[in-house]
């Protein structure tokens, strides 16, 4: 198989018939097409087994319950057989014929290649958050700056079995990739307005996926909890000091008022909960991870028991 496409589902069963057609329009080489339904409410699930029904090419994986994007393309990695793999988005911003350019990056060499857009069609929000998210991933896995990272994006067949043996229930795909190679590649595309609808993805997803970036791939919140922590004890000593001098010398102390003492306070309380609340968020992921909390649980599955090409 020359090419894998894996497209996450959710809520779309407008898109999928335009999605599968386009898809099939610019292909030339052998591929598989693997929609993953990441329990949609409507019928994307149906829609998916129609377009394997009409396209031998397309295969379908079913999840029970909603587990997130990252989670539904873990799913389909997994399925995956191509030498090359794309990952995209079901919403048709990512057009399918920019995917012969991602592609040409793996065959160059490279082990992964983003789309770096232009002008984002998103939210400001959103943007702003995908450009945090960005700070953190360079930040916290040592991306070179100015590498962009986004959701359509391809990958070399090695990258993908590595980050398929990842088991625990919080994957971030674009962290395990960044984990094992740096020989990655950008290359600028356009993005274009959702075909229908509105996005699905919300602010608390964002903050969840950001969690995901800070608490499994790093212990740096520990460790800025920590910092300030010792930092405010040394102001807290260099205060004793100031307040010992004041008595030794001078035979005077100041009088605090009630918005110094405060605010000591509340500082104080919020690093020591600060603290407290990373300290929890990593035991909290530990035991999930220790429980096998499954990644996704497949329902059903559609078009897999065919190569391409056969009825």
């Amino acid at each position: 198989m020359d090419l894998s496409i894996v497209i996450p589902v959710y809520n779309s069963e407008r898109i999928v018939p335009e999605l599968v057609r386009r898809i099939a329009q610019v292909m030339s080489d052998a591929y598989e097409l693997i929609l993953v339904n990441d329990g949609s409410a409507d019928r994307s699930w149906q829609m998916i087994e129609q377009a394997c029904d009409a396209d031998p090419a397309v295969r379908g994986i079913n999840l029970r319950i909603n587990t997130g994007q990252h989670n539904a393309i873990m799913a389909g990695l997994r399925a995956a057989s191509g030498a090359v793999v794309v990952v995209m988005d079901d919403d048709l911003q990512h057009a399918p014929e920019d995917i012969g350019k991602l592609q040409a990056k793996i065959a160059e060499g490279y082990d992964v290649c983003y789309a770096a857009f232009r002008r984002p069609q998103h939210a400001r929000w959103k943007t702003a958050g995908s450009a945090f998210r960005d700070l953190t991933v360079h930040a916290l896995l040592g991306v070179p700056r100015g590498m962009r990272i986004s959701s359509f994006k391809a990958m070399s067949a090695d990258i993908v079995r590595e980050i398929t043996r990842y088991q625990g229930p919080f994957p971030y795909v674009d962290g395990l990739a960044l984990m094992v190679t740096r020989n990655v590649a950008n290359v600028e595309l356009e993005h274009h307005p959702r075909l229908d609808g509105t996005g699905h993805y919300t602010l608390r997803q964002s903050l969840s996926l950001w969690a995901k970036v800070a608490m499994n791939f790093s212990v740096v919140p520990l460790r800025v909890a920590s910092w300030l922590g010792l930092g405010f004890a040394a102001l807290g000593f260099l205060f004793a000091v100031y307040l010992i001098v004041q008595q030794l010398v001078f035979e005077r102390i100041p009088v605090p008022g009630w918005a110094s003492l405060a605010i000591a306070i509340l500082i104080v309380g919020g690093v020591q909960l600060l603290a407290l609340g990373a300290i929890g968020e990593y035991l909290g992921r530990a035991y999930l991870h220790m429980t096998a909390k499954p990644q996704y649980v497949v329902k059903s599955r559609k078009g897999f028991d065919r190569a391409p090409g056969q009825p």
